[in-house]
């Protein structure tokens, strides 16, 4: 499936999470499509972030910094905005952190998720609301399995669990109040992205650009750890192509649950992912592993990571003829190209841009 120029022309599109690293992606894809942005989202995180370091924010007509978890502010910003389609990306997107901030997670997540929802249900102008979750919504025992949109919903830590219960909450809200409605709803699973711009703490892609660059050591937990591993404009591209068939004259019949993750071929251990950006990169440091407990509040506190992860999105080949074509050498060879970028201090902005541009002409 292609991507409608004309459909996506000044169309009127709300992000929320826009200062993130996904969420500031597809800003950069949007505006590119010529749509009016409006963004939503808590202050980037940190000293480096995609938001700034691409400069972004004169983008968005509106670029609103407040909590989700703020029902009355947000039905006043839709009600203001008037968007035609919604991506909901604000989120904590860290298993780690729901260990230390578990609380926060499920209100950001799960409450910031029917906010959305309840403010969507009173809006005029909404054609289109796509939640973005995660592949890590599926009851996962670490055994060797593809996890289709049939398979059941789980999570053994806080993070995996809110989301899984934003998926729940979903249906509920569409059959409770979104049968007779204008507006589709759906909710997209990706794989593990990775990318440049992501200084996300804990990301293996991150920590290995960074040591590596530097000459350092790059130390693993857990090196036997197989995850989907795709780079960061694949799903997004899915997720656009998803909202031109929601706003389609037959968009109720596409309104469901999706998984966005890579070819099957493509997982790998996360050892065999930092041994080849380790050589892509040229890099003689070492990597050491070092199994260890996560000390949170002065507590060693056993973090359960899935030994294996793995997702099948046949359901989207078929229905959207959406498939993933960036092997994962070219995405780990687009992640050090935009790092190095990054330290040379060039234009980040344009070299994204160049990125989307390249992947936009394989597209076609």
């Amino acid at each position: 499936m292609k991507i409608d120029n004309h459909f996506w022309k000044n169309k009127k599109v709300l992000i929320t999470g826009h200062t993130g690293f996904k969420g500031g992606w597809l800003t950069v894809i949007l505006h590119m499509l010529n749509c009016k942005i409006s963004g939503l989202a808590l202050n980037p995180k940190g000293k480096n972030n995609f938001f700034n370091a691409t400069k972004i924010k004169r983008i968005f007509k509106n670029d609103l910094r407040h909590n989700i978890a703020d029902i009355k502010f947000l039905k006043k910003s839709i009600k203001k905005i008037k968007p035609e389609i919604i991506f909901h990306l604000a989120a904590q997107s860290s298993v780690i952190e729901s260990f230390k901030n578990p609380k926060d997670t499920i209100v950001t997540n799960t409450i910031g998720t029917s906010n959305i929802l309840e403010a969507s249900r009173h809006s005029k102008s909404l054609k289109c609301l796509i939640i973005i979750t995660t592949d890590k919504v599926y009851q996962n025992y670490g055994k060797q399995k593809h996890f289709d949109e049939n398979s059941k919903l789980g999570g053994d830590d806080i993070y995996s669990g809110s989301k899984a219960a934003c998926e729940i909450l979903v249906n509920s809200y569409k059959k409770s109040f979104f049968r007779n409605s204008n507006c589709r709803i759906a909710t997209v699973r990706a794989g593990n992205c990775f990318g440049g711009g992501d200084w996300t703490d804990d990301r293996i892609v991150k920590d290995a650009l960074e040591s590596f660059y530097n000459n350092k050591s790059l130390v693993l937990r857990m090196p036997e750890a197989t995850r989907p591993w795709q780079y960061v404009m694949e799903p997004l591209f899915g997720y656009i192509q998803l909202a031109q068939k929601l706003c389609s004259k037959n968009g109720s019949k596409y309104a469901s649950s999706y998984n966005f993750g890579p070819s099957v071929k493509q997982n790998l251990k996360v050892l065999n992912l930092a041994k080849m950006i380790k050589k892509r990169m040229g890099s003689k440091s070492k990597i050491i592993i070092k199994r260890k407990f996560k000390k949170i509040k002065n507590k060693k506190i056993k973090i359960f990571e899935s030994k294996y992860l793995s997702i099948n999105s046949n359901k989207v080949f078929k229905i959207l003829s959406w498939a993933p074509f960036l092997s994962i050498e070219t995405a780990v060879d687009l992640a050090i190209d935009w790092y190095k970028a990054f330290k040379n201090r060039d234009n980040l902005f344009e070299i994204t841009k160049d990125q989307i541009k390249k992947y936009l002409s394989k597209l076609k």
